[in-house]
């Protein structure tokens, strides 16, 4: 149907309709012939032609209706007059980042988009991002979610306007006509989700012609797997694994999936299948339902339709208001609710795909406009226990119910407070978890969760949010409606509080175990649920005098109406110290007691804000509170938390020890256990304190035992009583001591963070995470640690590891409380054995004096008396009396700590109190108490103290004893009004000043002899370090046999001194290798043995590896390929480097026989460990070096370097004859009669040979006539360890079997070792080290042996094979011997060329009958003339690959310059190729720069070859690059001017020039048609990362899927080799690798890294380290945040910036090829139970 016709048919259709009576009628006529039609047509339906069709018969039609006119005219006209929303209302996805404002944000729900938030003020503030769970929505715009900056910039309308809502911004005639249209279509979206009849359409939809095709619908659940659906589908439908596959992922992410389409009966059939084989696997059957086509029709359309509405409803304001009156409104003619409503009501049986439109619907309609956002909250709370009821029985995420959306009306302040007035929402809330627990409730309407369902309770948990959302902002304005709900919905409130009083009961086990622990977890998740909520009601309730009142004088009243743990006896009289307390017996050793009081904990927090406002004077019955009944409850479990410690009830298993745990920790202490101390020191201000402390004794079950009336011998019961006895003299400590609550004293919330910051401190230094872990969240997850830590502690930044550390001012030392009540056992000994070592190291005594409190509120003044009470004095006496007479059982040296400290508070409050007020006046009397009570039999807490000063296993409170007399001291002279002068204190404290100053001038006497005898000591080792080194350069395990190190030494400086010339390691004048005897030690049998060819061989460690670190051309990986006439790579390397072959070694030494012993032991303990295989490939030999678990896969054997003395003479004489064109000469014959005496008479290009080779000809045996000898001798265990290694780096390298009689075994030896070179000479480089004498030992080593490894590597294989890769390689130097296909200059590496005529040319001496090879001078030349040819021609292919000339600005000509001009000139000739204009310097400047990396390969590769040690320029990093360069090509026996190479050979030269020009590829490169190498090449490193971690989620939140068109989350991943962004863990980015499926990072490793990979996971912000499909780690990301910490999973969300010396590491990871020994340090470490599976990623 033509478009024109389309649109002519709408215009009809939709005045046909507005013309009409009935036009619901007509509509649904219309829909009932067009829908059936267009889809559920087909059995494989075309998604592209029903979205074609239905945008042109059923779209179409409507939107001319809505508009009266040509859509697209009236949506024009409708953008003029409308203006953008100031709500950005973007939905997010799951996974998506968000942004919070920790600074601007009224709560932690009010979120930003990216997009917003980079635009917003808030992105220099203090943020938090995280990953949203999906489903809420942008808060951009919403003025009530920030205190500033509610608007980015894009949502900023530029006035402070609030949301339009006025209603003529559409015409009327058509807001009527959307009114109309969206009544009916809304009508009818809502019939078909709700629709139940599967088989049957409503009566006015039923088609003319019934169809008989059905579908058989399978229906996501949360109880089978992915693996289960598929299995189910290929068993039930006949399809395979893909198409089930395909069938899954979509059935999870829209919810259903038709997988069947037929006749009823087939369908049946299907569903029957499917039920009883998904049965098979798990209890429950699948979900199936049978639909009629048309019915699966109309409910396509109906999704369609909610897409649509959408779209509309974005056009206008207008619409919105339309949609949202239709929505909203209800038919008085008719029960049901309104349509928005029945959608809720139905959607925990809704489909994930229908919920997802309804939600996305509900977001950007009702809660885009702030009145039908109110009315939709009204009807949501009105729906509210219903809702809820059907989530908890829905099996689906929280995330896809409607119950998510509380969040988005629930936090909105003033819509909170309209729901508490109007529908009181608090009640409602509370209600609802009520009547879901009601199940959970025994006899006496407590709570009992034994058998409980845990899934179903977590989801009742959830609905404790709601109630935190409601409360999250308390009111600024209270009104009577308001004051009247709130009372309402707090008395509900404390309902549920009652049911949780006193539940969860536990009684002491006596004789046996318990038989079944009973469940805890519930209780404390309720507790840790209601932990905000209750101090979010304090908050509010402190907010206004009136609340405050009605909620503290309500929660008495359910207080006293609970029946929990009853006293069974009356009550009866206990005596002490002449005191009498009448209270009725209870211990809680043998009766019931619970740990759950909220009650009493919400009464204790609602009397210190009674007594902070000040309205407590105001409650007229304040004094009918009995304060003993009030402490009853929290004492008890006080005394159970000290009965637990104490080992009492060991026999009621983990559970209560788990309790008692939570009791005191930071997630549940502020609502349980501090507020049991607060109701304590409550009753202490209230009650009379002896009584109190009698009290607290009979509660601790040691009353008997401090009156003297109970003895016992049985070593058990005195434990405990000292345990108990320890727990009860700590609570008083704190009692009296913890005065840092608000109301309790004069202290901030502010002074309290501060103090909980300082203890934790005082235990260790911390990291940020640490401290805020440590520390209790408010209800907005904030701690208060960043306004306090930088009053109270220092930062110490991290290093390249670790993080950063806060350590406490020692200013603030003052107020470490060594009784710090949130202390655990195990911080409590930390902290104290830390503080002491501090104060050791200060030379202070060790003395942990008790902090100066602050004062109590007038309210709790009375507390201090307990200190000076009778009993307290009696206490005390009974404790010292035990130390003094020193009976080992009855005391412990923490009860006496505690006493002194005790003591010391005591007589702390004395002395302040003097200072304040006149003696008279003063009351509290401890010290003239302690010093009088029991004086006359002298036990008298005075004279005990100055008794247990003697008592020997005291030492350590010596100190403290002496501390605490001094202070008796001083308060005597207080009282007595003298000064402490004229006392016994300065007799104490002068002479001990006078003593202290003498030790310390000691002290510092002999630290600075020490001082002076250190660098003493140091001088003479570092002296000694550099003989070392210059004898040894192997450091590592190095042992020479006694007395060779000092003989070699004298012998190789005094060699230096007369031969410093000789540092040349090529050519006639060549230093000679000296004679050094290496002893190493073997790591497994730490046996020592020097290194000999003829020994048992000795091996180092190595692992080797594919690596693109050095490559030119990411992603392009070289293959083997062979052709019928010759070889590329491996033969020839490409100068772009693209794959090359590293060993590494760790440089530790072994045996070959241990090694092969230990080998054999590993792959014999692996095949049983679990998961061995993640860590170690046994089938690729892989092991774990046994000293540092370094990753190996082979062993390099160690070929000691021949001692050499040098020929020069004879070198001298050889040299006149043995020039360059002679020695062409002889090579070229040599190699022509080794073919003809092989028969291989291979055809080769001779006319080039008269050029060469002159009038005289040499003969085929010349080449021996310059001097041969014997080859080296290996002992067989040599042999068998080069083969070894050299089958690993040819299996490795060639991706291949293994095979040692492969050809190609020698050309990856020599490759390896070129590659290895290559990559150490770029870390130097890189890093600006110097190139002798900066690398690491196992460097070093390595290096050392790799290269001797493949020089040795001719001797063990066929002589005829590297004869023949000889005289290919020498094809590209030497025309004369070049083949068809031999490359041209352009196409080779030099360097590896280099290696492997250097290492192969010595098989050019092999005769049949004898083994010869070259003589050292023989060497030389050969070596000296092969590096001048291949120094030439790679000066040639640098000129040639030029075209950044830089002009050199300077003086005269150079000798230099003019030689480059004429080279240059030379190749312009022969190449036809005119090059610019440029001076002869920058030419050279040009051609050197690009030849040095070469140059300091080939310096490296002849040092470890010929062992001459290198010039003295070549070793120091302070030299100039032209000092550098000179010093290289001495060392190299190159003229210091290399371009004069080319005129000291011109003869020779100048045919090889014209010929290695006229090649056709340099032809076609020097016309673009092919690219080539740059030199120097570019040096590579990881990709620049940007320096705010949110530029990278910026990046990832646009990142789409390359094969995705949904917009379901994704999992960004970036490569740091290439910058790759890449779609990692997605079934829709699975691609093949070897006939496997692999995940898109496996596959990208493959081709940029080859295998190995290293990615950043954007949202987890996290490294991943590959190493091969089944083997990968995770890694630190190189972010940080402001404290010095990484932040996984953004866990934490701080903001994180790169941290430079991070990601330096990790590009020395890469660049060293360590990522494989990370991987396996890491596997190692981390002991995995679950293998991950890698390729997948």
């Amino acid at each position: 149907m033509a478009e024109g016709e389309n649109s002519v048919n709408g215009l009809e259709l939709s005045k046909e309709w507005l013309e009409a009576t009935d036009i619901r009628g007509e509509l649904l006529r219309y829909l009932r012939e067009q829908v059936p039609q267009i889809f559920c047509v087909k059995t494989e339906p075309s998604p592209q032609e029903e979205e074609e069709l239905m945008q042109s018969r059923l779209l179409h039609p409507l939107e001319c209706f809505l508009f009266g006119e040509d859509p697209l005219e009236g949506l024009e006209k409708l953008k003029q007059g409308s203006t953008s929303s100031q709500l950005c209302g973007r939905v997010f996805k799951e996974g998506e980042t968000v942004y919070s404002c920790r600074d601007c944000a009224i709560d932690p729900t009010c979120v930003m988009c990216m997009d917003c938030f980079q635009d917003s003020v808030h992105k220099s503030h203090r943020y938090k991002m995280h990953a949203s769970s999906g489903g809420g929505f942008c808060d951009c715009g919403d003025v009530e979610a920030w205190k500033i900056g509610p608007c980015c910039s894009k949502h900023d309308p530029g006035a402070a306007t609030s949301m339009v809502t006025e209603e003529c911004l559409l015409e009327p005639e058509l807001y009527e006509r959307a009114e109309k249209l969206f009544r009916e279509l809304l009508h009818y979206v809502t019939d078909f989700l709700v629709w139940e009849e599967s088989l049957e359409l409503p009566a006015e939809l039923q088609p003319r012609n019934k169809d008989s095709a059905h579908y058989c619908v399978l229906y996501n659940d949360e109880h089978h797997s992915y693996d289960h659906v598929i299995y189910t589908l290929q068993r039930s439908v006949n399809c395979n694994e893909a198409e089930a596959q395909t069938h899954t992922t979509l059935i999870d992410k829209e919810g259903r999936r038709a997988v069947k389409r037929g006749t009823l009966r087939s369908c049946q059939q299907a569903k029957d299948l499917i039920r009883s084989n998904s049965e098979h696997i798990s209890l429950q059957p699948l979900r199936v339902e049978i639909l009629h086509a048309a019915v699966m029709a109309h409910q396509t359309f109906a999704l369609r339709l909610g897409s649509w509405f959408q779209k509309i409803i974005g056009f206008s304001v207008g619409f919105r208001q339309a949609f949202c009156q239709v929505a909203l409104e209800t038919n008085p003619d008719s029960d049901w609710p309104c349509l928005i409503s029945r959608l809720m009501l139905h959607d925990a049986r809704m489909f994930k795909g229908a919920r997802k439109i309804v939600h996305e619907l509900i977001f950007c309609s009702m809660l885009m406009e702030t009145e039908f956002k109110r009315l939709f909250a009204l009807e949501f709370t009105k729906h509210f226990k219903q809702l809820q009821k059907d989530f908890i029985n829905d099996d689906h995420e929280r995330s896809i119910s409607i119950t998510a959306l509380s969040v988005q009306i629930f936090t909105v302040p003033t819509l909170a407070r309209q729901l508490i007035e109007e529908a009181n929402v608090i009640k409602v809330i509370v209600d609802t978890v009520m009547e879901l627990l009601r199940e959970h409730l025994d006899i006496h309407n407590r709570f009992f969760f034994l058998g409980y369902n845990g899934d179903k309770f977590s989801r009742i948990q959830v609905i404790f949010h709601d109630l935190r959302y409601i409360l999250i902002s308390k009111p600024t304005m209270w009104t009577e409606d308001l004051r009247t709900q709130f009372i309402e919905g707090f008395k509900v409130f404390l309902g549920l509080l009652q049911s949780m009083q006193g539940m969860e009961e536990v009684k002491r086990q006596f004789g046996q175990h318990i038989a079944v622990e009973p469940e805890w977890e519930p209780g404390f998740s309720l507790q840790i649920q209601l932990r905000h909520i209750l101090a979010m009601f304090q908050d509010w309730c402190f907010s206004d005098d009136q609340i405050l009142l009605l909620a503290f004088k309500e929660c008495r009243r359910a207080l006293m109406q609970c029946s929990n743990q009853p006293f069974q006896r009356d009550a009866s009289d206990y005596y002490m110290c002449k005191h009498i307390l009448h209270v009725r017996p209870y211990k809680v050793s043998q009766q019931p007691i619970s740990i759950h009081l909220p009650i009493s904990r919400l009464l204790a927090g609602l009397y210190v804000l009674l007594c902070r406002t000040g309205a407590i004077e105001r409650l007229d019955d304040i004094d009918s509170l009995d304060p003993s009944l009030l402490a009853e409850h929290p004492l008890r479990c006080v005394v159970l938390a000290a009965q637990v410690s104490a080992d009492m009830w060991r026999r009621n298993g983990l559970s209560l020890v788990s309790q008692v745990y939570y009791y005191q920790d930071v997630k549940c202490r502020d609502e349980m256990y501090d507020k049991d101390i607060l109701m304590l020191q409550i009753a202490a201000s209230k009650m009379d304190p002896n009584h109190f402390l009698m009290l607290i004794l009979l509660r601790f079950e040691l009353f008997d035992y401090f009156n003297g009336s109970c003895l016992s011998k049985d070593q058990d019961e005195l434990m405990q009583w000292n345990r108990l006895t320890e727990e009860m003299l700590y609570l008083i400590i704190v009692i009296v001591g913890e005065r840092y609550v608000p109301g309790i004293s004069h202290v901030t919330k502010e002074d309290v963070t501060m103090r909980e910051v300082i203890h934790l401190l005082c235990i260790e230094p911390m990291a940020h995470s640490s401290l805020v872990k440590g520390l209790p969240e408010n209800q907005c997850d904030e701690t208060g640690l960043e306004t306090v830590i930088t009053k109270v502690a220092t930062f110490k930044k991290p290093g390249v590891s670790g993080h950063g550390l806060y350590e406490v001012k020692k200013e603030r030392l003052v107020e470490f409380n060594p009784f710090f009540y949130h202390y655990s056992r195990s911080q409590h000994s930390k902290a104290e054995e830390s503080q002491k070592k501090r104060r050791i190291q200060e030379s202070n005594d060790k003395a942990l004096r008790p902090p100066v409190p602050p004062a109590f509120c007038p309210a709790f003044s009375s507390i201090v008396r307990l200190l000076c009470s009778d009993i307290i004095i009696h206490i005390l006496r009974s404790v010292l009396q035990k130390a003094a007479e020193d009976r080992a059982t009855h005391w412990t040296e923490a009860m006496i700590q505690r006493a002194l400290h005790l003591i010391g508070q005591a007589l702390l409050e004395e002395k302040i109190q003097l200072e304040d007020c006149s003696v008279e006046e003063v009351t509290f009397d401890f010290s003239l108490k302690a010093r009088k009570i029991g004086s006359d039999h002298g036990k008298s807490v005075f004279i005990l103290l100055s008794k247990i000063k003697a008592v020997p296993s005291l030492e350590a409170q010596k100190d403290m004893v002496k501390w605490v007399l001094q202070m008796f001291e001083i308060v005597k002279c207080l009282r007595e009004k003298s000064s402490p002068s004229a006392s016994m204190s300065t007799e104490t404290t002068r002479p001990e000043e006078s003593s202290q100053d003498k030790e310390k001038a000691e002290r510092k006497r002999k630290a600075e002899a020490a001082k002076l005898h250190r660098q003493k000591i140091m001088a003479q080792m570092s002296a000694m370090q550099k003989v070392f080194i210059e004898s040894n350069k192997m450091l590592y395990d190095n042992m020479p046999e006694s007395g060779t190190q000092g003989e070699l030494v004298p012998a190789i400086e005094s060699s230096a001194m007369e031969q410093m010339e000789l540092c040349v390691a090529v050519g006639p004048h060549r230093g000679s290798t000296p004679a050094e005897r290496e002893v190493l030690t073997c790591i497994l049998c730490q046996e020592e043995q020097e290194v000999a060819a003829q020994a048992q061989a000795m091996v180092l460690t190595a692992c080797v590896q594919r690596s693109t670190v050095l490559t030119q051309c990411r992603g392009k990986i070289l293959t083997n390929r062979e052709d019928g006439t010759g070889t590329s790579y491996p033969l020839f390397m490409s100068p772009e480097l693209a794959v090359g072959t590293h060993t590494g070694s760790c440089g530790h030494v072994m045996h070959a026989t241990c090694w092969q012993k230990y080998f054999e032991a590993v792959q014999n303990t692996t095949r049983n460990r679990l998961h061995a295989e993640l860590i170690i490939d046994l089938e690729n030999g892989e092991y774990l070096c046994p000293l540092c678990k370094s990753l190996c896969n082979t062993v390099i054997p160690l070929v000691p370097l021949e001692p050499l003395m040098f020929d020069y003479e004879n070198a001298e004489i050889i040299g006149q004859h043995l020039t360059l064109p002679r020695w062409i000469q002889i090579l070229s014959a040599r190699i022509k009669g080794l073919k003809s005496v092989t028969q291989d008479n291979e055809a080769s290009s001779a006319h080039g040979d008269t050029g060469l080779c002159g009038e005289g000809q040499p003969d085929f045996r010349s080449i021996l006539s310059y001097g041969v000898q014997e080859p080296r001798k290996f002992s067989d265990s040599m042999t068998e360890m080069l083969v070894v290694c050299a089958t690993t780096v040819h299996r490795v390298g060639l991706q291949t079997v293994p095979n040692e009689l492969c050809p190609l075994v020698p050309i990856m030896a020599w490759n390896t070792c070129a590659f290895t070179i290559q990559a150490i000479e770029n870390i130097l480089q890189v890093e600006d080290k110097p190139l002798f004498g900066s690398l690491q030992n196992r460097q070093h080593a390595g290096l050392k042996a790799i290269v001797q490894f493949s020089a040795a590597q001719r001797l063990k294989s066929s002589q005829a094979v590297i004869q023949r890769h000889l005289a290919e390689m020498l094809g590209v130097l030497l025309p004369a011997m070049s083949r068809k296909n031999s490359p041209s200059v352009l196409e080779v590496d030099f360097f590896h060329l280099l290696v492997g005529l250097v290492l192969s040319i010595p098989s050019l001496y092999q005769e049949e009958a004898v083994d010869l090879e070259p003589s050292a001078v023989s060497s030389a030349y050969n070596h000296l003339h092969i590096l001048h040819l291949v120094t030439m021609a790679h000066m040639l292919q640098i000129l040639l690959s030029s075209t950044d000339f830089v002009a050199v600005m300077g003086g005269e000509e150079t000798e230099e310059a003019r030689a480059a001009a004429e080279l240059c000139s030379t190749v312009s000739h022969h190449t036809g190729r005119l090059i610019p204009d440029v001076s002869g310097s920058a030419v050279a400047e040009r051609v050197k720069r690009g030849l040095e990396p070469f140059l300091r390969c080939a310096a490296l590769f002849f040092n470890s070859l010929t062992g001459v040690h290198p010039p003295e320029e070549l070793s120091s990093a302070a030299v100039s690059s032209q000092a550098r360069m000179e010093g290289l090509c001495s060392y190299l026996a190159l003229p210091s001017n290399v371009f004069q190479l080319f005129q000291e050979h011109r003869d020779s030269v100048a045919p090889l020039l014209r010929r290695w020009c006229v090649s056709p590829a340099v032809t076609k490169a020097l016309n673009g048609k092919m690219q080539t190498a740059r030199y120097p090449r570019k040096r590579n490193r990881l990709i620049d990362l940007p320096e705010d971690y949110s530029a990278l989620l910026n990046q990832a939140s646009h990142f789409q899927c390359p094969k995705s068109t949904d917009d379901e989350r994704k999992r960004p991943t970036l490569c740091l080799f290439c910058g790759a962004m890449l779609c990692s863990q997605s079934s829709c980015c699975l691609s093949q690798l070897d006939g496997e499926d692999v995940g898109a990072c496996t596959a990208h490793a493959a081709t940029c890294g080859a295998g190995v990979g290293m990615f950043l996971r954007i949202r987890e912000c996290e490294i991943i380290l590959m190493a091969s499909r089944t083997r990968g780690s995770t890694y630190p990301a190189p972010y940080l945040d402001d404290y010095g910490e990484t932040d996984p999973r953004l866990g934490r969300g701080n903001p994180l910036h790169l941290c430079p010396e991070r990601y330096k590491k990790l590009n020395q990871l890469w660049r060293q090829h360590c990522i494989l020994e990370e991987i396996a340090r890491s596997l190692e470490v981390v002991n995995v139970m679950f293998a991950f599976e890698w390729q997948m990623l």
